[in-house]
């Protein structure tokens, strides 16, 4: 899978972890369209990097037209993960409540999904339509055919939304939502000319209030974000929605966000050739025989293997299953292997390509080639606190029967394994070297692998490469999607001047830089529970960052504090995401493995306090 397939939700967990999920027979064109832009997107990009590199020759329209099928597929994925049902949302709250109310918040959900789609589907037109004044620079084609994307992404969901309402409620239910929905904005409208006047109390009822209560109820994130700032705009402001619209492209269409589906596709070619297992069972030749030396496998390929995948879903669905049956013959208990695995997913989140890493230098502009440089380093910091306390829980395991594996065999396992063990070194080199852009390197490691897979481990049947096509495009979808919205959002609450209140106020607090990490780690710690990673990054980044600056905390050494501390929240039970979805890969139940985590999690905030005490271990290498 890839760094989108970390948009599962909690229901998905009932079904396979991972694997490609069916759509409706009448999106099948769609899905096709799909499939057809994202393999133009990697035609063109390497044409490009062939044209730069090799010819000397660089040709200035490919960007323009990448960008372009970019944003058509960004929607078209969107629309298809609707369909599917791949958008992340939270529904621990939802599942809690009593069968009795639970059928009308599931139906007030798609309805208010629908709600936002269709008040943003006429300004979505108009800004399609004032883009047909412009022209592009090299093309020289009107602007309008790539903003078409918008409002046809925004129509076809919301009539998808209305489908899933009417599909999944009883009529009663979805009588008392529409009922609902329609008293809700009227009661707005009224109150809306006195509403300005309550100033940033506005941030708390909009912002803050609306958004919780929409998340609670398990409306998808991205919709969250965007219901919120739709609804401030509309009720406390003479802002035309338009803007809103803009702000929405320009978060999720970004040049740097091209190699979001690459390395997504990316990930699903090692799924698919098995390079992942070929590094696990290297690993597992080397260090097998040492006590712990499972553990230490387990948290070695999540470093190597996200390296390819830059996932943590595909990591853990990669590595759990190559290593769960020898760890139980040990003596390892289920709970404290699903508690490895979360931990070290989130550990290797740091380690280049990761998509995070990529998001957050689109947002925050930090260099990439900076982040994957330190996230290595950081990453290692995290897998020393990690295997020491491995090493702790394995003094009881059962060692009986071990051997060391003959030099052979670990030279025939590295024989196999080495193609794959090249790539992430081939990803971090070339982009933190500044030889290509991380878009760039994308590209050519899809190459790279799709050659290694053919060559090597059996390569892949075509049907098998046009389901990964489509599936890409919808997990790519569902995560643009939310750096759109949540980009709304952001711009929202900047607007209302929040963030240089917050900065003042932090400015003035006892400590200095020290005061402000610890605020920044309770921060990303909470929002990674609740938002996921790449949802809290894009909301608070243009917030944070600034302020980080004017304290004087380097941008990578901060970029690394956030995305630890994020990660730290993102597989802490009850409500981290990641916790639930380690726990359905490793066939556990989250209550029995609930109990167990938590000395894992410790270890990882120790080494995120030494992450951000030590700002050496992040600009050191740089």
């Amino acid at each position: 899978m890839s760094a989108a397939a970390d948009s599962i939700h909690i229901d998905d967990l009932e079904g396979p972890p991972v694997g490609l999920q069916s759509g409706s027979a009448l999106l099948k064109p769609l899905e096709f369209v799909s499939a057809v832009l994202l393999t133009l997107i990697i035609g063109l990009l390497l044409m490009g990097v062939t044209s730069r590199y090799v010819l000397s020759l660089p040709i200035v329209w490919i960007d323009e037209a990448a960008s372009m099928c970019f944003l058509w597929l960004a929607m078209l994925g969107a629309v298809i993960a609707i369909d599917r049902n791949e958008h992340l949302r939270l529904t621990l709250f939802l599942n809690m409540m009593p069968e009795t109310i639970r059928g009308f918040f599931s139906a007030l959900g798609p309805l208010l999904v629908a709600t936002f789609l269709l008040g943003m589907a006429w300004p979505a037109y108009e800004y399609a339509v004032e883009e047909s004044f412009i022209t592009s620079a090299a093309l020289n084609i009107p602007m309008s055919w790539r903003a078409a994307a918008l409002p046809a992404g925004i129509f076809l969901m919301a009539l998808l939304a209305l489908r899933d309402a009417y599909r999944g409620a009883k009529a009663q239910d979805l009588g008392l939502a529409v009922g609902f929905i329609v008293v809700a904005l009227g009661m707005l409208w009224l109150a809306s000319p006195s509403l300005p006047a309550l100033g940033n109390f506005n941030i708390i009822i909009f912002l803050v209030g609306f958004v919780a209560f929409f998340l609670a109820i398990g409306v998808p994130i991205a919709f969250c974000f965007g219901l919120g700032a739709l609804a401030f705009l509309t009720f406390t402001s003479s802002m035309p929605t338009i803007v809103m619209i803009g702000r929405i492209d320009e978060g999720m269409s970004s040049l740097i966000l091209l190699s979001v589906p690459i390395f997504v596709f990316l990930g699903c070619i090692l799924d698919a050739t098995g390079m992942g297992r070929a590094i696990v069972e290297f690993l597992a030749s080397l260090l097998g025989h040492v006590k712990a030396g499972m553990s230490y496998v387990l948290l070695g390929s999540l470093f190597l293997v996200s390296g390819i995948s830059g996932s943590k879903v595909s990591d853990m669905a990669t590595v759990a299953p190559a290593l769960f049956p020898e760890m139980k013959r040990r003596g390892h208990k289920p709970k404290e292997m699903i508690a490895l695995l979360a931990t070290g997913a989130a550990m290797a989140d740091t380690v280049p390509p990761s998509i995070v890493l990529i998001v957050l230098g689109s947002v925050a502009g930090v260099s990439i080639a900076g982040l994957f440089t330190s996230g290595f380093v950081i990453a290692m910091v995290l897998l020393a606190v990690l295997a020491i306390l491995a090493r702790w829980k394995a003094r009881g395991e059962m060692m009986e029967g071990i051997r060391r594996a003959p030099l052979k065999a670990v030279g025939k396992a590295l024989a196999v394994a080495g193609p794959a063990l090249v790539l992430p070194f081939i990803i971090r080199s070339a982009v933190g070297g500044g030889v290509a852009t991380a878009t760039e390197v994308s590209t050519i490691a899809v190459l790279y692998a799709m050659i290694i897979g053919m060559v090597l481990y059996g390569g892949i049947r075509p049907g098998k490469i046009y389901s990964m096509l489509v599936e890409t495009a919808a997990l790519s979808g569902a995560i643009l999607i939310i750096l759109g919205t949540a980009s709304a959002m952001a711009w929202t609450l900047t607007q209302t001047g929040f963030a240089f209140k917050m900065a003042a106020m932090v400015t003035d607090l006892p400590g200095g830089w020290i005061t402000y990490m610890m605020v920044t780690i309770a921060v990303f710690m909470v929002l990674g529970c609740v938002l996921e990673g790449l949802p809290a990054i894009v909301l608070m980044a243009p917030i944070m960052f600034p302020i980080a600056k004017n304290l004087g905390i380097n941008d990578i050494h901060y970029s690394m504090v956030v995305v630890t501390a994020m990660n730290v929240g993102l597989m802490a039970p009850p409500i981290g995401v990641g916790f639930y979805i380690a726990c359905k890969i490793g066939n556990v139940s989250p209550d029995e493995a609930m109990g167990a985590i938590w000395p894992y999690i410790a270890a990882l905030f120790v080494g995120l306090l030494i992450i951000a005490m030590v700002p050496a271990l992040s600009t050191a290498y740089l």
